[in-house]
C-alpha cells in the first residue's frame, strides 16, 4: 500500500459543533476529529453511564466527550434521545445560552443495524422493527434540524452535515439492503438536499456524507478482529480490504468544516474518499480509500479483492 502525505488538520478553533448521535462508530469518531481540530463539541446519544439504550453497548457519549477533549478539543455531552421533541428542544435552549449560536450540525442518528433484514422483502420484513428503523433514521433527523438551525442561521458560513450510507449516484441504481434501509438511506440524501435550499439564502451549507466500509465497533466484533488486526478478516471477507477507519469520516467532515469556500458543497452528495481527494486527508494508516468506486469497478465487478489504486 502507498502512503501518501497528510494535510494538516483545519483549524476549528472557537467553532462550536454538535454531532447527534456520537455514543460510537461514525458519530463518535466525527466528534474526536473535530476536537482534534480544537472545536468545542457537543455530544449527543441515549446511553450514558448511568442508563444504556436498547443496543445495550459499552460504549457512552460520557466517554465521547473526554476523548474529544484529550483530542485537544472541548467536548460536552448531553443526554438526548433525538425522538424527543422535549429533549431536543432542551438540547437547543442549552447550547443557545451557553454559546448563542452553532456553526456546524451533523446529523449522524441512526441506530439501526439490529433493525433491519438482509434482502427480506416489504412484506417479509418485521414490521414493526422496520417502522422503528424509519423513525430513528429519519424522524431524528427532522426534529434535530426543527429546533437546531435557528442556531446556525444566525451568522453567515454554518454547515450541516447529514450522515447517509451510499451517495447519491450509487443509491440511485442500487438496492440497498431492504425496502426499510433503502428508504431511511435515500430519505436522508434528499433531507441534505432541500436543507440546501433552505439555508442558502441564510449564507449556509448543507452536504450529505457517507463513509464507505467502515471498521466501526460492532463490525470489528462481527468480523472477530480489532483495529489493530482487522486485515486478519481478509481471509474471510477479501474486499475488506478497502474498509477505513472511522476516523477517515471524522477528518472528512473536519475538513469542509474549516473551508471557507465550504458552500461549493451546497447540496451535495459526497464519500470521504471523495473530499479526501478534493482536501488531502488520510486515514490513519495513510492510505486515502476510495470505497465507492472500489465497489463498482472491483467487486460488483467480480474482480479478485484487490485495493491497488482504490487507497
Amino acid at each position: 500500500m502507498e502512503r501518501t502525505p497528510d494535510t494538516p488538520a483545519p483549524d476549528l478553533r472557537g467553532k462550536i459543533a454538535l454531532v447527534a448521535g456520537a455514543t460510537r462508530g461514525a458519530g463518535r469518531a466525527i466528534a474526536v476529529q473535530l476536537g482534534a481540530a480544537g472545536a468545542t463539541v457537543y455530544v449527543t446519544g441515549r446511553t450514558t453511564r448511568e442508563r444504556r439504550s436498547e443496543y445495550n453497548r459499552a460504549e457512552t457519549i460520557e466517554e465521547t466527550a473526554e476523548l474529544v477533549t484529550e483530542a485537544g478539543g472541548t467536548g460536552i455531552a448531553v443526554p438526548t434521545d433525538h425522538l424527543v421533541p422535549e429533549q431536543v428542544r432542551a438540547l437547543a435552549d442549552r447550547v443557545d445560552t451557553e454559546q448563542g449560536r452553532l456553526d456546524l450540525l451533523v446529523n449522524d442518528v441512526w441506530g439501526g443495524e439490529r433493525l433491519f433484514e438482509f434482502d427480506k422483502k416489504v412484506w417479509e420484513h418485521d414490521l414493526d422493527a422496520g417502522l422503528r428503523l424509519m423513525r430513528l433514521g429519519v424522524d431524528t433527523h427532522a426534529i434535530s434540524s426543527h429546533f437546531l438551525l435557528p442556531l446556525l442561521v444566525r451568522r453567515p458560513g454554518g454547515l450541516v452535515v447529514e450522515m447517509t450510507d451510499g451517495t447519491a449516484a450509487y443509491n440511485s441504481s442500487h438496492y440497498r439492503n431492504s425496502y426499510f434501509y433503502d428508504l431511511v438511506k435515500n430519505s436522508v440524501l434528499r433531507m441534505g438536499y432541500v436543507l440546501a435550499q433552505e439555508l442558502r439564502p441564510y449564507g449556509g451549507t448543507a452536504v450529505t456524507l457517507t463513509p464507505g466500509w467502515m471498521r466501526s465497533e460492532m463490525m470489528l466484533e462481527t468480523l472477530g478482529v480489532t483495529e489493530g488486526n482487522w486485515r486478519d478478516a481478509l481471509t474471510e471477507v477479501p474486499h475488506f480490504c478497502i474498509s477505513e477507519s472511522p476516523a477517515y469520516v471524522g477528518r472528512a467532515v473536519a475538513a469542509p468544516a474549516g473551508d471557507t469556500d465550504v458552500a461549493r458543497w451546497n447540496g451535495q452528495s459526497v464519500s470521504s474518499g471523495q473530499l479526501a481527494q478534493e482536501y488531502g486527508f488520510t486515514d490513519l494508516d495513510g492510505s486515502r480509500p476510495d470505497c465507492w468506486r472500489y465497489l463498482v469497478e472491483v467487486q460488483e465487478a467480480g474482480k479478485p479483492a484487490d485495493p491497488s489504486g482504490y487507497r
